[in-house]
């Protein structure tokens, strides 16, 4: 005689993982901005033209880093997409434990997320690199951690029912 039994799955809220990557990575987006143009005084729009170099290649990036529109358009499709895209990983990954493991867990992520970028990608952007250091590292963190936390707060809990056995 086989025992069966039955199991429940909580399952990802895909619509609450895109807005936290949007909401995320719109607070990283103006934290970044603001405190490197508060501690370096450069231009708010090198940031953005450092993203859109990814796909539009290194010509956008010489001074002056001026307000661009199609280069900021591009910047901001590529930024958002990509936390959007991150935003979904973590909460594939954290969805089951609740609001302070998505903070704590998103903000690790962030972490590894700034390792990653900056010890890894700018082999392949090298433009980045100019970009290391510790306001990039709290922003990193900053973002998983609100993504976590968003994620968490905007998530409708659903389960599946599964048989096993």
């Amino acid at each position: 005689m086989t025992q069966r039994a039955i199991i429940l799955r909580q399952v990802m809220d895909w619509r609450a993982a895109i807005w936290a990557g949007l909401i995320a990575g719109l607070v990283f987006l103006v934290l970044q901005t603001a405190l490197l143009v508060s501690i370096t005084g450069g231009s708010p729009w090198g940031m953005l033209r450092m993203i859109a170099a990814i796909v539009m290649g290194q010509n956008v990036l010489p001074p002056p880093a001026t307000f661009d529109p199609a280069i900021t358009v591009v910047a901001l499709l590529i930024h958002f997409v990509l936390s959007i895209l991150f935003a979904l990983l973590i909460a594939f990954v954290l969805h089951r434990w609740g609001m302070l493991v998505g903070i704590i867990g998103g903000a690790l992520f962030g972490l590894a997320l700034y390792a990653i970028n900056y010890y890894t990608f700018t082999f392949f952007f090298p433009w980045f690199f100019s970009m290391h250091g510790w306001v990039s590292v709290l922003t990193h963190i900053i973002f998983g951690a609100t993504a976590g936390g968003v994620y968490e707060a905007f998530e409708h809990e659903e389960f599946v029912v599964e048989e096993r056995g």
